[in-house]
């Protein structure tokens, strides 16, 4: 079966990129809704449960720019300059992980106060919860096509050279 490069990028280097690029990005993006809806039911906007909705606020976040970075410089801007891109499903399931990336980078930069500074804790909480559920949205949108097999839609992996009609050097010396 073909994969999308998105696919190819969490089944290579097993565990690692499946760990690097899904299961840390997803346990704390998890941790930092499972959290909002615990600051926004309570209103406790003190102790563990807040400070740990900061600070995995502002780890994904950080943490996703470093992946916005590595993809766009280690697989868009190749695949692209190279003309790779598996249909537009792989177009699709690549651009939409990177865009679910950037609402967690918007809460980060609000985290750690470089915008929205005037607001109160529920707004900026309220910004989170639409942050989150854009992450959630572009995310499934990226593993849903992610999965799918781009020959559904036309791609034709590149041809293998066929040796089959080659004949073997040690079988050409003894025809001589």
């Amino acid at each position: 079966m073909n994969m999308t490069h998105y696919m190819e990028l969490l089944a290579v280097n097993q565990p690692w990129n499946l760990l690097i690029f899904m299961a840390v990005p997803i346990v704390l993006a998890e941790t930092l809704a499972i959290t909002e809806f615990y600051l926004l039911f309570t209103k406790r906007f003190k102790g563990i449960v807040y400070q740990l909705n900061r600070i995995s606020g502002i780890l994904v976040g950080i943490y996703f720019f470093g992946i916005i970075i590595y993809i766009f410089s280690n697989a868009i801007i190749p695949i692209t300059r190279l003309g790779e891109w598996r249909t537009f499903i792989d177009v699709i399931a690549v651009g939409t992980y990177v865009i679910a990336g950037f609402p967690l980078v918007f809460i980060a930069v609000q985290e750690l106060g470089f915008i929205n500074t005037k607001l109160d804790m529920e707004s900026k909480l309220g910004i989170h919860a639409i942050c989150v559920s854009l992450f959630l949205i572009f995310g499934h949108i990226a593993m849903i096509t992610g999965m799918l097999d781009p020959a559904i839609f036309g791609y034709q992996p590149p041809a293998e050279m066929d040796m089959s009609h080659v004949m073997p050097m040690d079988h050409m010396e003894h025809n001589k």
